[in-house]
């Protein structure tokens, strides 16, 4: 294995070059990583996570970690794409799969279910196997699945791979955060993590501008047994970045902290060595130790057949005193703000498109979300074909890009003033404002007001996501951090599975209902927030 990652530093150097540079991403993680190795075999250090810190801050902070944000920035951004990628693809496949408002909601719920069962089962790998090789499995699956399902013209088919996309996507969202983390120096730790957030909003951003250019191309390619439209093309766009990233991860390094723990020293000095090299421009044998790291014990099995039972273990351990309280709170918190978040986000340009339908129909005239929606589908009711409407309008990709753009604000807010407030104030503060805005939802009386309400909904609540990883990071120890943002994160993903099924069944019936049910859970959310610490301050366990 040693050999393997001294290959891949290499190749990395050579591409990077030898240039100094300051930045770096997740620092909330690398901490966490020091507390428990014996660097004996260092010259400059002791035996507790102060000292593994100082071998980290020695190699510099320039290049390689440029490239680090970089690579984990183009993995959040495209988690962005693969998760929100069905919020146009709902309008624009009615037709061709013939889709009611309940297929909508099945389709939107599988891969929240992929991303249920994929998070705990991707954590648990990722503490076993390591962040690097797990990342790169879990975005080629993403990608070729994403590309499998823009060739189906079968809605069942189509459903079953959107759902390993989520199986896949689930992975490099939850552990692109820990891998970047623990190459950081904390001193910039948490404010170069929350700047995730911008790679996040970039992806919301770019998808509307995807779509917008693809989809109201003329492109129908058809067969008999086979249907390729513009929105196919669509799809098969948006699916390659993760193809295109997992292989460029291949030039990157396994984390060294994960290495340390695993009891192989000389593969994580030659990590840091090569890191040393890359940011300083120096020999890496310059790097000021030349000693291995002795007498480290190997905490985390690495043979697939243990994986069951670390699996298990990992959750016990989360399960009872110290780790118990937040391993609650976090997931009740993951659960109310995720299920909102990805229900509403997904299903945005679909109450865009009603809502331009009934105003064509209806010029001049103003209705809540609810009477549109109940007024649309009475009229499709009486159509022939009541699932190939009109082409979606340019409005509704406008006011979706409009979304993303109504995010820049809150993403430059939160990593510029973290320390100063604290990410317990944004987490506590977007979730409330978020809720009261959810209930604005039913009272609004144009597509306009559901514009601006959608907007502010969408900034408060992505910053929430963001700002909750960030605290995670100092909530548990290394050797469970990524199964306890893996189980948090199944609480979510089965929420968002649920959201979106009760959305898809009420939203043509009674769409108060899941309006007063998403508020309800997201201040439920900010008030458990005031139950945590304040965070951000002190060393990683």
């Amino acid at each position: 294995m040693t050999g393997h990652t001294r290959s891949g530093n290499d190749n990395l150097i050579r591409f990077a070059g030898t240039d100094h540079g300051p930045m770096s991403l997740l620092q909330r993680v690398v901490i966490v990583c020091f507390d428990f190795i014996l660097y004996s075999g260092l010259d400059f250090v002791s035996v507790q996570g102060e000292d593994f810190e100082r071998a980290l801050t020695a190699t510099g902070y320039g290049k390689f970690h440029f490239l680090l944000l970089t690579v984990c920035g183009l993995i959040y951004l495209n988690t962005a794409l693969g998760i929100t990628i069905l919020s146009f693809v709902l309008p624009s496949a009615t037709c061709d799969f013939q889709m009611s408002s309940e297929d909508k909601g099945l389709l939107t719920a599988a891969p929240m279910l992929g991303m249920v069962v994929g998070s705990y089962f991707w954590g648990c790998l990722a503490d076993t196997k390591g962040r690097r090789i797990v990342l790169i499995a879990a975005l080629l699956l993403d990608g070729i699945c994403g590309i499998a399902s823009s060739l189906t013209p079968y809605f069942s088919v189509f459903m079953m791979f959107r759902f390993f996309n989520g199986f896949g996507i689930t992975g490099a969202m939850g552990i692109c955060f820990p891998y970047l983390g623990e190459f950081q120096p904390s001193k910039h730790r948490e404010m170069i993590l929350c700047w995730m957030e911008m790679f996040w909003t970039i992806g919301i951003i770019i998808l509307p501008g995807i779509a917008w250019i693809i989809i109201p191309m003329e492109i129908r390619i058809e067969y008999e047994h086979f249907r390729f439209s513009s929105w196919n093309l669509f799809v098969a766009i948006c699916s390659l970045p993760s193809v295109f990233i997992g292989l460029w991860l291949f030039w990157f390094p396994e984390s060294p902290k994960f290495l340390l723990e695993c009891g192989e020293p000389d593969a994580a000095l030659e990590v840091l060595r090569d890191m040393y090299a890359m940011n300083t421009g120096k020999e890496p044998m310059e790097y000021p130790s030349q000693k291995s790291v002795r007498n480290l014990s190997i905490r985390k099995p690495k043979e697939l057949k243990l994986l069951l039972g670390e699996i298990w273990e990992q959750t016990k351990a989360l399960c009872k005193p110290p780790h118990l309280r937040y391993t609650i709170i976090t997931c009740l918190i993951q659960f109310g703000l995720t299920s909102s978040y990805y229900t509403l986000m997904i299903w945005f340009p679909e109450l865009f498109y009603r809502f331009e339908e009934f105003e064509t129909v209806y010029p001049g005239r103003t209705a809540s979300v609810c009477e549109v929606s109940s007024v649309v589908v009475s009229a499709n009711m009486t159509d022939v074909d009541p699932f190939c409407g009109e082409p979606i309008d340019d409005s509704v990709f406008l006011h979706t890009l409009i979304i993303g753009v109504a995010c820049i604000p809150t993403s430059f807010w939160l990593p510029l003033c973290v320390h100063r407030l604290g990410a317990k104030f944004f987490l506590v503060f977007s979730l409330l404002v978020a809720g009261g805005v959810t209930l604005g939802l039913y009272f609004v009386q144009s597509a306009t007001m559901n514009l601006v309400l959608s907007c502010i909904f969408e900034a408060l609540t992505s910053l929430g996501i963001s700002t909750v990883y960030c605290v995670m990071v100092d909530l548990f120890p290394t050797n469970l951090r990524v199964m306890a943002a893996a189980l948090s994160l199944t609480f979510g993903r089965g929420g968002a599975l649920i959201g979106n099924v009760i959305f898809g069944f009420l939203i043509d019936l009674n769409c108060i209902i899941p309006i007063v049910l998403f508020a309800a859970m997201l201040f439920a959310s900010g008030l458990l927030c005031l139950m945590l610490p304040s965070t951000g301050h002190k060393e990683l366990d």
